[in-house]
């Protein structure tokens, strides 16, 4: 019997097929548990800014007043129209992510 006829007839090899259907399906979906900041940060600012520009070495955002100034300046320059809330979503999002500064409630 040539591995064709064995790997169509070998249970194991039907249940890796429906793992990685269920796999592929999974990786597909939104994540439910993301917030709000990170949807909105990951739809309209990673392509431009992936992780690097968080990590250059001339950073502009030095503490959570200067990281909440840029998230508006830059959905401002985009035409986002984001609200109050929107700005202080991806803010909190970036800051926990990457700066870890403190910041009000």
């Amino acid at each position: 019997m040539d591995i064709r006829a064995k790997l169509r007839l070998s249970p194991a090899f039907c249940t890796l097929l429906v793992l990685c259907g269920i796999q592929a399906a999974s990786a597909a979906q939104p994540n439910p548990d993301a917030t709000r900041g990170e949807l909105l940060y990951a739809k309209h600012c990673f392509a431009c800014h992936g992780k690097r520009i968080h990590w250059r070495e001339k950073r502009l955002i030095t503490d959570w007043k200067s990281l909440h100034s840029e998230v508006r300046r830059w959905q401002s320059i985009a035409g986002l129209g984001w609200s109050e809330q929107d700005i202080a979503d991806v803010a909190r999002y970036l800051n926990t992510l990457h700066y870890r500064y403190p910041a009000p409630d």
